[in-house]
């Protein structure tokens, strides 16, 4: 009868604790192992990464002008320039000739033009002259006109000063004509003469193309020419040909090509640290100084108002970023990353941002066991769906998963700033991605830190 009790009692003992463990396991079954992280103060800032390469903020490549052989180059490579100064030199013996031949010309015609002035003046004199001398004639033969009235002079010398006043009056009108001429002749000279300053302007224009000189103060970074090779001068869509290029090394900047989706960040006077290829492990200051207006089709590297074309590709930005105090031995063309600076904030709430999550409104509500609102069904309406951005927070108390509503504003490297939704130190769901994929509100977890998440792609 002993026995038969302790048999009883072990019996149900072992039916509790098969009861207990068929419920821990219920339990289990239905908690997420997860990975967890802190909600921290600290400083955030975001940035922009973009590659590009090293320019001088002013350079100029001097191209041909005109064609003709190159008889002397006075720099080369690496050399610095002054303002003005004579770099190369193309063969100029007809332009020099035919600047000689303009200015013989020039000088023939202004001679000629002296010549019609003085004529002109002769001209002139003679005119007075000769209406001087009608004018006496006109009195003589107006004298002698009374005087035959009266009878007091023979016809034959009334005759005479008619005759004389006449020759008088026909000498008036040729010194006219003969002064008209000189005119003429002396405008004719004038033209002349402009004519042959514009020949002039062009030939010396012509000549002048043969002689390069430097455009500013710099340095010659590209010599691609040597003393005796032709050179031609571009036309239509022909690139002429380079004789060098000079650049002002004393501003150096680095030009990128920043994203189209990240442009919209990027504005004049933020920071950004340049790295170059050439010289790892410095670190160079920067200040954005310049931002195109005109996206770049990656692929062609051809500005959109270039291409004759619609296209989806990808598109970029230039954008300027200006050294501070650059070393001396930067070169242009070498290859640079710029890391602008787009946002900064000081002392605020921060969450990894793996943490970050997007919920259907509904399917919370849902979860929530709240009531929603049937549509009638003689009118459907198809509602959209509303997301709700979030994070996972862990209830200490019963070690559920609460989804909760944060705001959020710049992002960094590997954070994002809260700016209401979440308390400092309040624990958070970092992961797996899997997990926040399918995590439901609500949802039992334990935390297993232990491990690090194995990256999902």
């Amino acid at each position: 009868m002993k026995a038969k009790k302790i048999a009883i009692i072990v019996g149900i003992i072992v039916l509790a604790l098969a009861i207990v463990g068929f419920s821990v396991t219920q339990t289990q079954k239905n908690v997420v192992a997860v990975q967890t992280g802190k909600v921290v103060v600290q400083d955030i800032s975001s940035y922009v990464t973009a590659s590009g390469e090293i320019k001088p903020l002013t350079f100029v490549n001097v191209g041909a002008n005109a064609m003709g052989r190159i008889v002397r180059l006075m720099v080369k490579e690496g050399d610095h320039v002054k303002r003005g100064q004579v770099v190369a030199q193309l063969e100029n013996v007809q332009s020099a000739a035919d600047v000689a031949a303009m200015r013989a010309g020039l000088a023939t015609n202004q001679t000629d033009a002296v010549a019609a002035e003085a004529a002109l003046k002769t001209g002139q004199a003679q005119l007075n002259s000769s209406i001087a001398d009608a004018a006496r004639t006109k009195l003589d033969f107006d004298r002698a006109q009374q005087l035959y009235a009266g009878k007091l002079i023979p016809k034959s010398d009334y005759d005479t000063k008619k005759a004389a006043y006449e020759v008088a009056a026909a000498t008036v009108n040729q010194n006219q004509a003969r002064v008209a001429q000189a005119q003429a002749e002396l405008d004719s000279s004038k033209g002349k003469i402009n004519q042959a300053k514009a020949n002039l302007t062009r030939a010396s224009d012509v000549l002048g193309k043969t002689t390069y000189s430097a455009p500013f103060d710099g340095v010659v970074t590209n010599l691609p020419v040597r003393e005796g090779e032709t050179v031609v001068m571009g036309i239509q869509n022909s690139p002429g040909s380079t004789l060098m290029t000079i650049a002002d090394l004393s501003v150096i900047t680095a030009e990128v090509h920043v994203d189209e989706t990240d442009i919209v960040n990027v504005k004049l006077g933020q920071s950004a640290d340049v790295t170059i290829d050439a010289l790892p492990g410095k670190i160079f200051k920067g200040t954005v100084s310049q931002i195109g207006d005109n996206a770049i089709i990656r692929s062609s590297g051809l500005a959109t108002s270039q291409s004759t074309s619609s296209s989806q590709e990808a598109k970029d930005f230039k954008v300027i970023v200006t050294l501070k105090d650059p070393p001396q031995n930067l070169r242009p063309g070498l290859s640079a990353t710029a890391k602008i600076t787009t946002g900064t904030a000081n002392n605020t709430l921060t969450i990894p941002i793996q943490a970050l999550t997007i919920r259907d409104k509904e399917d919370l509500e849902a979860q929530n066991n709240k009531p929603r609102i049937a549509n009638s069904p003689a009118t459907p309406v198809k509602k959209e769906k509303e997301e709700i951005q979030g994070v996972f927070v862990i209830n200490k108390g019963n070690r559920k998963a609460e989804f909760r509503k944060v705001e959020t504003g710049i992002t960094g490297t590997t954070d994002i700033e809260v700016k209401s939704g979440l308390k400092s130190g309040e624990e958070i769901i970092t992961g797996s991605y899997k997990v926040l994929r399918t995590l439901k509100n609500g949802a039992g977890v334990k935390v297993d830190n232990s491990v690090a998440p194995k990256e999902e792609s």
